[in-house]
């Protein structure tokens, strides 16, 4: 069963509302050109380039990525943009205090869970394509949570040098609201990553045989 099957919302549909996101991210970067703000720039930017990464993996690397999975990683980065921009007429965007106080928590979930899911489905390619290396699913839900925590370090010790390098140039690429906010962040990459690993197995199927097909493939020099 795909991802469409499960959230019972047609194929068509989520390609219109992945579509639609990927539009709207069109306008965040006008947005950001017309206002000279440099961090909503070069957040809709990164994030526009991510949502072509469906259409590149399928098309290049035989990666099938449904309606369903495309929506999710287009959503992530169009939640991130979004609350960076905040709503016309606002003086605040929606991370800033004053701003939406959950809504930071939610595109951290939904952020690390599309960086845990892509990890799951290359870890349990590698598992599945390699006699010699036998994975057991426990070890892979551990596996695949030690990662997204680490690259969520990682990414906190990013923010703060974005931050430092925006105080020296006058920009705002990113701001850190403290420690407390760190914590919460990293609580939620957690349980971004929690929810990648139980869904993936029965929801990254097809794009971990084709992982393991390609892995083949390049094995063999073909």
């Amino acid at each position: 069963m795909t991802l469409a099957d499960r959230i019972r919302v047609s194929a068509r549909r989520q390609r219109q509302a992945a579509r639609g996101m990927q539009l709207s991210l069109v306008g965040f970067l006008f947005v950001g050109v017309y206002e000279g703000d440099p961090g909503i720039v070069a957040n809709a930017g990164l994030g526009l380039a991510v949502t072509y990464l469906p259409a590149v993996l399928e098309r290049d690397y035989g990666i099938p990525m449904d309606a369903g999975l495309t929506l999710w990683i287009t959503s992530a980065v169009f939640l991130h943009a979004l609350g960076i921009v905040g709503l016309p007429g606002s003086e605040t965007n929606f991370y800033a205090p004053g701003g939406i106080p959950w809504w930071d928590h939610l595109t951290h979930a939904l952020s690390s869970s599309v960086v845990a899911g892509g990890g799951y489905a290359v870890v349990r390619a590698v598992d599945e394509h390699s006699d010699d290396v036998e994975l057991p699913p426990r070890f892979v839900s551990v596996f695949i949570l030690s990662t997204v925590l680490a690259a969520g370090v990682f990414w906190e010790v990013v923010e703060y040098a974005l931050m430092a390098v925006s105080d020296l140039t006058g920009g705002s690429l990113l701001v850190v609201y403290g420690l407390g906010d760190i914590v919460l962040d990293l609580v939620f990459n957690a349980a971004g990553a929690v929810v990648a690993a139980v869904w993936g197995t029965a929801h990254l199927g097809g794009v971990t045989a084709a992982l393991g097909q390609r892995l083949g493939e390049w094995s063999t020099g073909e």
